[in-house]
């Protein structure tokens, strides 16, 4: 199993939610939240003052998949988030060694 946790801008998330769901994905953990990478952020006006806005807000997604999986969620969340202009997010994968379900103690692949 191998958690793949993407940062989005927020309004791809409804079609990185339909991409997910064509792959198989059954379930997701989305966060909002904020930060900055390249961007850098940006300056903005407000009652003739500006000011800079540090962190952008940005969409966190999680799911723990099957190995079999990771690559066609990597290329479905990949395909539904690019707009092709910075900002657009990264994917991060990484190994999960355990999972089990609260409420019936399934352990590990059973447990997605």
């Amino acid at each position: 199993m191998q958690m793949v946790m993407a940062i989005i801008k927020p309004f791809k998330l409804d079609e990185v939610r339909e991409a997910l769901a064509e792959v198989g994905v059954t379930g997701i953990t989305v966060t909002e939240v904020k930060g900055f990478g390249r961007q850098k952020g940006h300056t903005e006006l407000y009652r003739g003052a500006e000011y800079v806005v540090d962190f952008l807000p940005k969409i966190k997604i999680e799911a723990v998949v099957a190995d079999a999986q990771v690559e066609r969620v990597v290329e479905a969340i990949a395909h539904a988030a690019n707009t092709g202009k910075i900002g657009d997010g990264k994917i991060f994968v990484w190994q999960i060694d355990r999972v089990m379900r609260i409420r019936t103690g399934e352990l590990d692949g059973d447990a997605l």
